[in-house]
């Protein structure tokens, strides 16, 4: 009889915040197919004996193809085992979930989703600001730096520069300078508050402050190496500053 492969979010790094389901089915499994960016104190929680494959996918390094990937989930499943397939943050984000479970269901293997707490939530905790704010930022949008060959995608940065919101960009760190000439370009004021988080919500968690025109030079010289969140948008200035802005806003 076949198992089931649990598509389960690690979060963004600290093993705190993992689900309590996501540690249910890491010490049940038989066999764990974990992503690059998985924790190793994550993987140390699995019992006795499981079986870990590293299919992680690195920028510039050879990576385990998707194909691949749906191969073992359908191989593994089918020899009767429970598998987790472990991905940094949530599952559904940025993390082609979607071509896992097309396979599953290609294989008729039984399949489950199991939410973990994204980058994102982690990097706004790190800083203590919300990427919301009334009267500043009244949506958030979740984009991804890294495209095809590496490159930067082909987004609508009109588009993103006129919606106004927060810009949360995963994966963005190489093309960062690219990302913000394009947005710039489109019109976004080069003065917008921009952060980078490195490794949110570990130990050698680093943010880096600067305006999105000073941003690509600031994380240069930071030597960020580790996984770094990108975000752009008012929502991000100091909490005195937004006050003087509603307060001005309010006289008008």
């Amino acid at each position: 009889m076949a198992g089931c492969v649990y598509l389960t979010g690690a979060g963004p790094g600290d093993p705190e915040l993992l689900t309590l389901k996501a540690l249910r089915v890491i010490q049940a499994a038989d066999v764990i197919l974990y992503d690059n960016l998985v924790n190793d104190s994550i993987l140390e929680l699995g019992r006795a004996g499981v079986l870990l494959i590293d299919v992680g996918k690195r920028c510039g390094r050879h990576s385990v193809p998707q194909s691949e990937i749906n191969r073992l989930l359908v191989e593994h499943a089918s020899a009767g085992n429970n598998v987790v397939r472990l991905k940094g943050g949530d599952p559904m984000f940025f993390g082609r979930a979607t071509e896992e479970m097309q396979a599953l269901q290609a294989s008729g293997i039984a399949f489950e989703i199991i939410p973990g707490v994204t980058a994102a939530s982690a990097a706004s905790a790190a800083l203590g600001l919300s990427l919301t704010r009334r009267g500043i930022a009244r949506s958030v949008h979740f984009l991804t730096g890294h495209g095809a060959e590496d490159g930067l995608p082909a987004h609508d940065w009109v588009a993103l520069t006129r919606a106004g919101g927060t810009l949360v960009i995963y994966m963005g760190r190489e093309t960062l300078p690219g990302l913000a000439a394009h947005l710039i370009e489109a019109g976004m004021s080069p003065s917008m508050p921009a952060v980078a988080v490195e490794n949110a919500s570990l130990p050698s968690e680093h943010i880096t402050r600067a305006t999105l025109s000073a941003l690509p030079h600031a994380l240069r010289a930071s030597g960020a190496a580790g996984p770094t969140l990108i975000l752009l948008g008012e929502a991000l200035q100091s909490p005195s500053t937004i006050a003087a802005t509603l307060k001005m806003a309010a006289a008008k």
